[in-house]
């Protein structure tokens, strides 16, 4: 697999979905836990997406465990924090591994792709957020202590390019 829209991910409700339903778009994949020093990031996330969300951006968030058993509850008492808590709107997945022999693929993919620190590919906290460019491809890695307004700028300049396809980043009109 050479592109995220590539990988097939987990609904909460346990059935599989592909990301090839989100080609064309701005992707903000980001790992994600309800009891975490960084969890009001979910607030800047949702705030990214009302922005955004009109001109291709989406945020697809993955609940993880792995750190500090921050992610305790199963998918309906994570979607109800979310949504309760944060006004969520943006997808959120099936709760996953991104390290270790359990991780899933699209995380190890995404880690692959765009190391981390002195190029390490372990994701070391929750909110390791990945930005992928509308072909699919990994633009850049954050670390959990970016904040989701500090991603405007990189954001912006990725909607600003074309949409594969089209020659002005809009649909393209047959004749």
């Amino acid at each position: 697999m050479s592109k995220v829209t590539d990988f097939d991910v987990q609904l909460p409700d346990g059935s599989r979905t592909s990301l090839a339903q989100y080609r064309g778009k701005v992707l903000l994949i980001v790992n994600t836990a309800s009891k975490c020093g960084f969890t009001p990031q979910y607030q800047g996330l949702q705030a990214l997406y009302a922005q955004f969300a009109a001109q291709g951006l989406e945020v697809l968030a993955f609940p993880c465990n792995q750190f500090g058993e921050q992610e305790p509850g199963d998918a309906a008492a994570i979607g109800e924090f979310c949504e309760t808590n944060y006004g969520v709107r943006f997808p959120l997945f099936a709760k996953i591994d991104v390290n270790g022999d359990h991780a899933d693929p699209l995380f190890d993919f995404l880690k692959a792709g765009a190391p981390g620190i002195l190029g390490t590919q372990a994701i070391k906290w929750n909110f390791t957020k990945f930005l992928v460019r509308r072909d699919g491809s990994i633009f850049n890695r954050y670390a959990p202590t970016t904040k989701p307004q500090d991603l405007i700028g990189d954001i912006q300049g990725l909607l600003a390019e074309s949409v594969p396809g089209t020659a002005s980043g809009a649909p393209s009109a047959s004749a």
